[in-house]
């Protein structure tokens, strides 16, 4: 129990976010920038390299192997892929060879996946939360939390939020790491913050989805679902996406917190959603991925795997990612998001952990736990 506890609490694994619209025109827009891929939706849209016809040709391109777990979701912007490892160090690699840029140690383990903006790359470990330089990995600058973090943090319009173990979600200034607010939920904060239109929305253990003013942290809104929420929320067309430990998957009103509908799955659902084209992915711990109508919830298909699912889906080109667990094994699945047919799929000989995929420029990446690595899958 302890053991799915932690890879639930690392499937939303501490990374910056940046908002859609913030991104440089300068930066290819074929990234996979953070953890909600920067349209808080786990949606490459631009992604056109791999599809439904071509994915069953994925090969293993590369693997770099770690001193230690490895549950924190690639981060890939301009050729460089960015993770983090329980040994301590942020890596950058060459995305498409593997070859090894640089390192950043730290004082404690890394359970964050690292999200870049801006030339910054921004994660966590143990109680700080960290900005460093995407060239050569040198630090800009720290902030000291209350306690230990497995949150994620979010960077839109300058600003960093983050949650740690307290259930504190911090405000910071993205250039500087000066303090801007503090909100205090009460019970740790592992869900990764989206930010749309000012609003923070955000997920708590204390059993509750938060809308907060993003200027200031003031409460819009406060829903209570039935267990914790690890999942990490996402939002479009005015409606917040988000799962619950209480089995059930929720579409809430964005302006209002109010219900639009409920769907109850076989398990609890750290899973964070990913959204497409009026679709919308989560995966559970029943080991079943599931595709809604967003505008009803109604079940679209659902996809039985050989495992526990406690890892965010990606999408990208109409074909969904989302690795599986069991105690000694893993498993990468790639799925027609229309049909929910298998297309291909990946053994791992250990446990992936809640580390999810991240897909850009026709190369799929994920971190393992038992065997400390990160894959990079790719055609020939």
């Amino acid at each position: 129990m302890i053991r799915a506890r932690i890879s639930t609490i690392l499937l939303s694994v501490c990374l910056a976010a940046v908002a859609w619209g913030q991104q440089s025109a300068s930066v290819p827009l074929n990234n996979w920038s953070e953890f909600t891929r920067d349209n808080m939706r786990r949606w490459n849209s631009y992604e056109n390299v791999l599809g439904v016809d071509n994915v069953p040709g994925l090969q293993l391109k590369w693997s770099y192997t770690t001193g230690d777990l490895v549950y924190s979701s690639p981060a890939v912007v301009n050729g460089v892929a960015y993770a983090g490892s329980y040994d301590g160090n942020l890596y950058a690699w060459d995305a498409t060879s593997g070859a090894k840029l640089w390192n950043f140690t730290t004082e404690g383990g890394i359970y964050a996946s690292p999200a870049v903006a801006n030339g910054v790359v921004y994660f966590n470990s143990s109680t700080l939360i960290y900005a460093v330089n995407v060239s050569d990995g040198s630090l800009l600058w720290s902030y000291p939390m209350v306690t230990e973090s497995y949150g994620t943090p979010t960077v839109a319009n300058g600003v960093v939020y983050c949650g740690d173990y307290t259930g504190r979600l911090y405000a910071l200034n993205s250039t500087t790491g000066a303090h801007v607010w503090t909100f205090n939920s009460g019970t740790q904060i592992a869900s990764a913050p989206a930010v749309v239109n000012g609003v923070v929305y955000v997920g708590s253990e204390n059993n509750k989805v938060y809308a907060l003013k993003a200027a200031t942290g003031k409460i819009i809104w406060s829903f209570t679902t039935g267990s914790q929420v690890q999942s990490s929320p996402a939002v479009s067309g005015g409606i917040v996406y988000v799962g619950s430990d209480d089995d059930k998957f929720y579409a809430l009103n964005a302006t209002t917190g109010a219900k639009k509908w409920i769907y109850t799955t076989g398990a609890g659902i750290p899973s964070s959603p990913a959204f497409a084209n009026g679709i919308v992915y989560v995966g559970s711990y029943d080991g079943y991925v599931y595709a809604f109508k967003a505008g009803t919830g109604a079940l679209v298909w659902k996809y039985l795997t050989a495992g526990n699912i406690v890892s965010s889906p990606a999408l990208a080109n109409n074909v969904l990612y989302i690795t599986t667990e069991t105690i000694t094994t893993g498993t990468l699945y790639a799925l027609n998001a229309s049909t929910g047919t298998l297309l291909w799929s990946y053994p791992i000989s250990s446990s992936v952990g809640g580390a999810s995929p991240a897909v850009a420029n026709g190369m799929v990446y994920f971190g393992t736990g038992a065997d400390y690595s990160v894959y990079a899958f790719g055609l020939n």
